[in-house]
């Protein structure tokens, strides 16, 4: 199924072959930032899922990201404490490991928790807002909500999540050295292969039947009722797994950057996420693979070149994406391709 998927999308195998041969020419500091970009694919294409084929725009997904990032790292701070109190947590005071925190010293629980956490809590709010009828810019108000009060609870919680610092001062990972340039490389290419998993399981939903029951809803909720659907079932489903997939992404995010803060729960961090999938083209998939990664290596260069001003320039090209190609990228290729593909038909009519 999956060599099928990828034999069809000529695009993306290109990319994923790209990404698999990029530490054959790139230095280990690219490679590390490189790996980062790929993990915000694996959240792009959640973000994809529910907004560019399902149309309900989130501006929150940073919390089911620091989520997972969290559960993550309280896992990777408990083995480099050897399951003691984290440092943090003693300079607040706190002299007892927390009851909730001693889970986390499994591998297996914490990668578990990362992405049924998000699952879970996208779960309980999308039931409570598309069951009524909580839509539009109303959900994505509220969205934004969750994210403010999530971060101000992190940052509220000193004791437990590290406050406004987070969570870092990882040394290891399942026992290999986090500074060790083969362990980060093995990470990397983790990260790759759960992205392709990641694009296979979307392709897999949006290929099926569920995938066009969520691309009507998208274009008329209301004719989808009246053909005997619920769309609330199908809303809250695509609003779990985009969850879950942000959890997933914030997973393998930690190790490699080395921290977790609630700034990365923030409105800030949620808004861009969208911009990558505008900007790469939503309601596509690759376009938001492209968009994540493309968007995140102009944000390096031109931060590293031009350190007090390279805002605007993320700004400037997602306006300017949005007025000129509301399609993104990877419209702008299917236009040209079937532009091409009309000019040859044409030609080949001429011809005697």
């Amino acid at each position: 199924m999956k060599e099928h998927i990828i034999k069809r999308n000529v695009v993306i195998s290109i990319i994923f072959i790209l990404l698999c041969l990029a530490p054959l020419f790139l230095s280990d500091f690219r490679i590390n930032l490189l790996g980062k970009f790929v993990a915000f694919a694996i959240l792009a294409l959640g973000i994809d899922l529910i907004w560019g084929y399902t149309g309900i725009l989130s501006l929150g997904h940073g919390v089911f990201f620091g989520l997972g990032a969290y559960c993550m790292a309280m896992y990777l701070k408990l083995e480099s404490s050897g399951g003691k109190v984290p440092d943090f947590m003693s300079w607040s005071g706190q002299e007892v490991l927390p009851w909730f925190w001693k889970p986390f010293a499994s591998a297996p629980f914490a990668l578990t928790m990362a992405i049924l956490i998000p699952v879970l809590l996208a779960s309980i709010i999308g039931y409570l807002t598309f069951k009524n009828r909580i839509r539009g810019v109303y959900f994505s108000i509220l969205t934004q909500a969750l994210s403010i009060i999530f971060v101000v609870l992190f940052v509220g919680q000193q004791a437990y999540t590290g406050g406004t610092n987070g969570i870092t001062n990882f040394k290891t990972i399942f026992g290999f050295s986090l500074s060790n340039p083969s362990t980060k490389l093995g990470l990397y290419y983790i990260a790759v292969l759960l992205l392709l998993a990641a694009y296979v399981f979307c392709k897999f939903i949006i290929d099926r039947r569920i995938g066009r029951v969520l691309v009507a809803i998208r274009d008329g909720e209301n004719r989808i009722r009246f053909s005997g659907y619920n769309p609330t079932v199908y809303k809250v489903f695509v609003y779990a797994i985009s969850a879950g997939l942000a959890g997933l992404a914030g997973a393998i995010y930690v190790p490699q950057v080395g921290i977790i803060s609630p700034a990365e729960m923030g409105i800030v961090l949620s808004i861009e996420m969208v911009s990558w999938v505008a900007i790469g083209g939503r309601g596509t998939l690759t376009g938001a693979i492209i968009g994540a990664v493309l968007v995140n290596s102009l944000k390096s260069v031109v931060s590293e070149n031009f350190p007090d001003i390279w805002s605007y320039f993320i700004g400037i090209a997602f306006i300017a994406v949005v007025i000129f190609m509301p399609s993104g990228l990877v419209g702008i290729y299917h236009q040209i391709k079937k532009s091409g593909a009309i000019l040859w038909c044409s030609r080949e009519r001429k011809q005697p």
